[in-house]
């Protein structure tokens, strides 16, 4: 069953990236951008993995350069894209530095990744827009797609909410968003049901769920695992 896309909406579009560190985490983010059709600029102060990127065409471009100097990052165009990902998880001065550079050189979208809850703080206060824990957010999905494989897709809005799309349970086939007391009984709402492309918003409470359809509902993660998916 293809994904109803819907929570895909709700991100902004953004057309070009420029990625900071080429480690594995980096080079994983500039080879899905780069697949997906953006325009991807890759950057390391290691020389060996600029090449390594170049060689297996895992970004748009990719250049050697030292992102704790302003004016390296100013002369490669950094400054110039949408959206900045800082992935150097490891080394905390060089990362925090980046990111600082980055916010300062006027990018308007600045992600970075942290290693630690500390990490992630300085992160924010340095002007991050958006801080990433890769490991504990692998860690999370791994978790979820051994519990709920019915869920297809989820957008953490917090720590203790989300919202989720996932494949209607046969538990609920032909019974009534109202009947089924979803807002009583889980305390979720759902915001929208439907199959591949179409979907419908909001729906009535009288609305009848199908087994073959996927529903979007939003709420807090403990009740949200209640469900039976």
């Amino acid at each position: 069953m293809k994904s109803l896309k819907f929570l895909g909406s709700l991100r902004q579009e953004s057309r070009q990236f420029a990625v900071i560190g080429l480690g594995r985490f980096g080079r994983a983010v500039c080879q899905t951008l780069h697949k997906l059709g953006y325009e991807v600029l890759g950057t390391d102060i290691k020389e060996s993995l600029v090449a390594q990127v170049l060689a297996e065409k895992m970004a748009s471009s990719a250049i050697e350069l030292d992102s704790t100097k302003p004016n390296a990052l100013k002369e490669a165009g950094i400054f110039e894209f949408d959206t900045v990902i800082i992935a150097i998880g490891n080394y905390l001065e060089e990362s925090i530095i980046t990111t600082l550079n980055a916010k300062e050189g006027g990018v308007k979208h600045v992600i970075a990744k942290a290693s630690s809850d500390i990490h992630g703080k300085l992160l924010k206060r340095v002007g991050a827009d958006m801080v990433v824990f890769p490991e504990y957010d692998a860690g999370c999905e791994l978790a979820y797609k051994l519990t709920k494989p019915a869920i297809l897709e989820r957008f953490d809005l917090d720590p203790d909410h989300s919202i989720v799309e996932t494949r209607i349970p046969e538990e609920f086939h032909g019974k009534s968003i109202e009947e089924l007391k979803l807002r009583s009984r889980y305390r979720i709402s759902v915001l929208a049901i439907g199959k591949e492309d179409k979907f419908k918003i909001n729906p009535e409470p009288q609305e009848k769920l199908n087994k073959d359809l996927v529903m979007v509902v939003i709420g807090n993660n403990k009740d949200i695992q209640r469900l039976p998916i």
